[in-house]
């Protein structure tokens, strides 16, 4: 499965790298659309300026997860609007490994 994420946070990353093993971690969201042509799955840290808006440039037909902050519903909102699975972080991290199953 290739799988590209927007996740600066070094925990989050490091979570994401011991799961999929092989991932392409991009530095900012606006890099997610070229960095995910071909991908199966972009997973986006939402609560990071401009990740939201990114979304809207991810080719069709690639799965999208993003992970927020639960107290913040309007974020989570808005990236489901925008074609997103949108999450609570710890939702995110518990079911990591149900995302990346072939």
């Amino acid at each position: 499965m290739r799988v590209v994420a927007y996740a600066p946070d070094l925990m989050d990353r490091s979570k994401l790298a011991a799961a999929a093993g092989e991932i392409t971690f991009v530095p900012r969201p606006a890099e997610l659309a070229g960095a995910a042509a071909g991908a199966d799955l972009v997973v986006v840290d939402l609560g990071r300026a401009g990740s939201i808006g990114a979304l809207a440039d991810i080719p069709a037909g690639v799965r999208v997860i993003g992970f927020g902050s639960h107290v913040d519903r309007d974020t989570l909102e808005r990236a489901g609007a925008a074609g997103c699975e949108a999450m609570p972080r710890s939702q995110f991290f518990r079911s990591l490994g149900g995302f990346l199953a072939p």
